[in-house]
């Protein structure tokens, strides 16, 4: 399961997070997209708001622009490396020090690891 990905946020998330053999990973992007693309319409079409007809031509126009987006170099220091850390808690710690630095990923990935350690909690304590 991945936390974030580099299409996330509308493809301007910088990290690349997931669960793996070595704990948790982060990728850290090395270069971000720079320009206008149009938000995804998945939810409104998950909600009948729009015809999968709109939906797919508004997505093909994301993705159209996407490709059109210039790129730029990040840099932030730790660009373009990758951190393996052993448990959620130092996971959560690795990506608030990203977002001091300036990388940009999504809110919910901090508030899904507080979900996941929370669930963890009882599991750790001793009888």
């Amino acid at each position: 399961m991945s936390y974030c990905r580099w299409s996330s946020d509308n493809w301007r998330c910088d990290l690349y997070c997931y669960e793996s053999g070595n704990g948790f990973t982060t990728h850290v992007a090395g270069r971000r997209r720079v320009g206008h693309i149009p938000d995804d319409r998945w939810s409104d079409f998950i909600q009948k708001k729009i015809t999968v007809e709109e939906y797919v031509k508004l997505h093909k126009e994301q993705m159209e622009a996407v490709k059109a987006c210039s790129w730029e170099n990040i840099t932030l220091p730790h660009a373009g490396e990758t951190f393996d850390e052993p448990d959620l808690e130092s996971f959560k710690e690795r990506l608030l020090y990203l977002r001091r630095l300036g990388y940009c990923f999504p809110d919910y990935v901090l508030s899904t690891i507080d979900e996941e350690i929370a669930e963890e909690a009882p599991r750790r304590k001793t009888p």
